[in-house]
């Protein structure tokens, strides 16, 4: 639960990032984007810009504003020429606006100004930094708006920074889930060291899984004996649970290690870990060794799953 004063933080933070963002994209200039049009305005030529007609009571629902205020900037539309108003042929009661050519003119104006203005943010970033900042636009449209989530994948080679990634997202994960402590951390970080220090490619491989654009999940896949091959590390974000990433990454896991001619693939897993283990015992795993330990700040039970690859 958030302590009060935590709650008061957030609330400052929130107010903070609005009052930011909107001098960032310059909603309080009298003018938006060197125009003559408000930000409200702007919004209303936009909406009528994505049909060839558009009835009243549409516009105010899909713009959710005040139908006074969206009265007097349509009647100064009609004045400026931008607008045309008509009864619908099918309804008498219904008012239908479209944009005239001029109308389609200012659109465009905005629009081409619009997208000058967005790439020349971007373009004060690099790639990595561009991704981060859209990812995080990404989930302020997903929290606050209930946008529906990506349900597209890909697996992909680890890139430059998606090291530092898996050990930074194991530990943020796992503390903010189990509690475990930053040992933890330190294990994963040692591990990820080994791989990426050195491997053979054609007996170890990891995997990241990116959703629209942003890490989203691992596995690694390592050799443990000449006969044994070890699934390690494998993870995915809560925001990408339940698109079976998990599933996909152990299968893509099995076959590497079979390709690689293996004899078994094992892994290490702790029971308090229940839904990968659901996962493991989907891929066919079998649970083998117990042995309570005491690791990462927890009483934990260690547990050994195996799977055969060769018949």
């Amino acid at each position: 639960m958030i302590e009060r004063s935590g709650v008061a933080e957030r609330v400052a933070a929130f107010r903070a990032f609005n009052r930011f963002y909107t001098e960032v994209i310059g909603v309080l200039r009298e003018g938006l984007l060197r125009t003559p049009y408000s930000l409200a305005e702007a919004r209303v030529i936009f909406e009528l810009a994505q049909h060839d007609d558009l009835a009243l009571t549409d516009l105010r629902r899909a713009l959710a504003l005040d139908a006074g205020y969206l009265s007097r900037i349509l009647a100064r539309f009609a004045a400026d020429g931008l607008i045309t108003r008509q009864r619908a042929a099918d309804d008498g009661r219904r008012q239908t606006i479209r944009l005239t050519a001029q109308g389609r003119a200012a659109f465009a104006l905005l629009d081409t100004r619009s997208a000058e203005e967005a790439q020349a943010l971007l373009g004060r970033l690099g790639d990595a930094e561009q991704r981060r900042l859209l990812g995080a636009m990404r989930a302020i449209r997903e929290l606050l708006a209930d946008a529906p989530r990506s349900e597209r994948f890909l697996l992909r080679p680890p890139e430059p920074g998606d090291y530092g990634w898996v050990v930074q997202r194991h530990g943020a994960l796992y503390a903010d889930e189990y509690g475990w402590d930053a040992s933890f951390e330190a294990l994963v970080a040692r591990i990820v060291a080994d791989f990426a220090a050195g491997h053979d490619a054609a007996r170890a491989r990891a995997w990241i899984a990116e959703v629209d654009g942003e890490p989203a999940g691992c596995v690694f896949c390592m050799e443990k004996d000449a006969g044994t091959a070890q699934l390690r590390l494998l993870l995915v974000e809560p925001r990408a649970r339940g698109l079976g990433i998990g599933a996909r990454l152990i299968d893509e896991c099995i076959r590497f290690a079979r390709r690689a001619g293996y004899a078994r693939l094992m892994l290490w897993t702790n029971d308090v870990l229940v839904d990968a283990r659901r996962l493991y015992e989907r891929a066919g795993f079998t649970l083998g060794e117990e042995e309570h330990h005491r690791s990462f700040g927890h009483d934990l039970v260690g547990q050994n799953w195996w799977l055969a690859l060769r018949a």
